[in-house]
């Protein structure tokens, strides 16, 4: 039995709850982690990172000039209620490295990237493409799956440094021409809350977030039955459970950053 039907053939005729679906989805990240010991499929890797920069870079800059603005003003307004608005550089760091990026990325990579890769595999399956790669020996895990993988991983990297520029050029700016906040207080106290910990933490977790959304859009894509209406319904159901697994996640990175945080 060829990898794309162990894992699609038993869930074939439709998606079962429980432990059926949990089992093909982690019998496809073994199967993906076997295929990375394999030569790597460049051209595919280019094409869907591209890809996935083309449907996610807009969003992500349309999604962190609110959130950011959002941010600063709120801390902004709680420094100075406090008399602490010279340290609002280091509440705008924090917020930006530490939560900004990561839940931007978050919704981004989940909402763009996990239904961009969900409905090209879904629409690939649907037509019979991936049972024609099986008929000519091709391993769909290996051509497939993994350059998709990869490359979510590493756009959500991209794209959370770019929330965390975004966030703290965007935070100057509103801080100290809107809220009359010293810019030299500000970029001097950028790094008083925030340190290589909190970046490093920042990062991980958005490989994780591109991993696991590009682990479910892969799976759902390739489990999709029903025609059109069912791959829409593949569709749905990736942003719903990317949303679950990342900000479960989330909560747990962010529960270990501040634990190394303190220690610092």
């Amino acid at each position: 039995m060829t990898t794309s039907n162990a894992i699609v053939g038993k869930f074939g005729n439709k998606i079962r709850p429980g432990t059926e679906v949990a089992g093909g989805f982690f019998r496809m990240c073994v199967l993906t982690g076997k295929a990375l010991a394999r030569p790597f499929e460049w051209r595919e890797f280019i094409w869907t990172g591209w890809f996935l920069m083309r449907v996610s870079l807009l969003p992500t800059i349309a999604v962190s000039i609110p959130e950011t603005v959002l941010l600063i003003f709120t801390l902004n307004l709680l420094l100075a209620e406090i008399g602490a608005a010279d340290v609002s550089g280091a509440g705008a760091a924090i917020g930006a490295v530490t939560q900004l990026g990561p839940i931007v990325t978050v919704l981004v990579v989940a909402g763009a990237g996990g239904t961009a890769i969900c409905a090209d595999l879904g629409a690939r399956t649907i037509r019979e493409e991936i049972d024609a790669l099986e008929v000519l020996g091709i391993d769909p895990i290996h051509r497939l799956v993994v350059p998709r993988v990869v490359a979510s991983t590493i756009v959500a990297v991209l794209l959370n440094g770019l929330v965390v520029a975004v966030g703290l050029g965007g935070g100057y700016l509103f801080s100290v021409y809107l809220q009359n906040v010293s810019s030299g207080a500000y970029l001097s106290t950028l790094t008083a809350l925030t340190g290589l910990p909190e970046v490093v933490i920042a990062f991980i977790k958005a490989a994780t977030f591109g991993l696991i959304a590009g682990l479910v859009g892969c799976y759902r894509g390739l489990i999709v039955r029903g025609g059109s209406k069912g791959l829409g319904t593949a569709v749905n159901e990736t942003v719903v459970l990317c949303f679950i697994a990342l900000f479960a996640v989330n909560a747990a990175l962010t529960t270990i950053g501040v634990r190394f945080g303190t220690g610092r």
